[in-house]
């Protein structure tokens, strides 16, 4: 999808979603901060009173999940840092994390929680306050929070100057900003001039109100009745799969249901097949159980809620696939190490991610850790939207 598409899809759906919100309200330029109290990452409350010798305020509400959001932080970051002493950046996490579904995490290690916040707040090295208001959303609704990353810059009379996107871009490169809105609008305050741009449109992840959590609970439902197609493959098969002629990262795992082992780490492979599962990104499972045992085989994976992604469903069409799942009907084991991984040791289970063009990127033999698997692939596919060209 070309970024305009998605942009007028993001600020479609953001806008739909605002409306079905109660006491949601819309902060107009001139009006006063509301006030607030919240946690914050340091474990105190923090409050408006708390930053009012500062001359100008800018509350950025931002997550940890969302890519636009996380493309920003180096930015907002600098901007915090340049205008020390003038400006005070206080952050806030506006997002309930029970409204997000996992696949609304495939950007991100973490989720929108207060612990995992602490986390991703040290790792990125944030030189500003960051607050939880998840709980109520009492903060987010009276600012009128739409999106993450929103901002929102006021006055040392602390009345609003300056509401909107920090900038143009949902890109971490900072040669990508053409218009950066909010920097602009800080450097024309300090100076003593109105603001060029008082009000621009956010872009990004629509904030995940707790009224949400209905839609993620019929996510869940949807996977936990879906079916799984199984289907028996042989080494030339398993050979095309791996050389993976498309753009998505392949997550291979051989396994049966008669290995203790595959058992255990199973619900990793599904979690982590959820949590990538708007990405280009596909969870390919090899059963070496008996052919005769496909019912068996398709029983297992239906239990553990193993079914594809919507999103990978028009891709396997294309490539003439009923689905991603397998029983490998070669008589010879060394056939299918030879075709998928000459490197494998040969016990089971074996994991391998595979980059388009067939590059082995990781392999593991044994039960694997989940959060370390996740952390891998997040790792080849990054934590940002990416421009094409690159």
């Amino acid at each position: 999808m070309k970024t305009s598409a998605l942009t007028a899809l993001v600020l479609l759906t953001t806008l739909a979603l605002a409306e079905d919100v109660p006491g949601l309200k819309t902060l107009n330029i001139g009006d006063a901060a509301p006030a607030f109290e919240l946690i914050g990452i340091d474990e105190e409350k923090h409050s408006l009173a708390e930053y009012a010798k500062a001359e100008l305020l800018m509350i950025a509400f931002i997550s940890n999940h969302c890519p636009t959001s996380q493309a920003v932080e180096g930015r907002l970051k600098k901007i915090a840092s340049n205008f020390k002493g003038q400006l005070q950046v206080v952050a806030i996490n506006p997002n309930d994390p029970g409204a997000l579904r996992p696949d609304e995490l495939g950007y991100s290690k973490y989720n929108d929680s207060f612990p995992e916040m602490k986390r991703h707040a040290a790792e990125q090295k944030f030189n500003f306050p960051y607050l939880f208001d998840g709980e109520t959303q009492a903060v987010a609704k009276a600012y009128g929070c739409l999106a993450t990353p929103h901002v929102f810059l006021f006055d040392q009379a602390r009345k609003l100057r300056y509401k909107g996107r920090l900038d143009d871009s949902r890109y971490a490169d900072e040669a990508t900003v053409t218009a950066p809105d909010a920097r602009r609008a800080v450097e024309a305050l300090i100076a003593g001039k109105n603001v060029p741009v008082a009000e621009t449109k956010p872009h990004g992840c629509s904030t995940k109100w707790i009224e949400k959590r209905k839609a993620v609970a019929a996510d869940n439902e949807k996977w936990e009745k879906g079916s799984v197609e199984v289907e028996t493959i042989n080494a030339a098969g398993v050979a095309a799969l791996r050389r993976n002629a498309t753009k998505k990262l392949r997550l291979f795992n051989v396994w049966a249901t008669w290995c203790g082992p595959c058992v255990e780490e199973f619900p990793e492979l599904v979690a982590t097949q959820r949590k990538f599962g708007l990405r280009d990104f596909e969870f390919i499972s090899i059963s070496i159980d008996d052919p005769k045992a496909v019912k068996d085989v398709k029983a297992f994976l239906e239990e553990r809620n193993a079914i594809v992604p919507d999103k990978l469903k028009p891709s396997l069409k294309e490539e003439g696939r009923k689905g991603n799942a397998y029983v490998f009907q070669g008589a010879s084991h060394d056939e299918l190490i030879k075709a998928l991984d000459p490197e494998w040791p040969g016990p089971i289970p074996h994991t391998i991610l595979v980059a388009p063009g067939g590059e082995i990127v990781f392999r593991h033999n044994g039960g694997i850790n989940g959060d370390e698997l996740r952390a891998k692939v997040l790792e080849v596919m990054g934590r940002f939207y990416v421009p094409e060209s690159k």
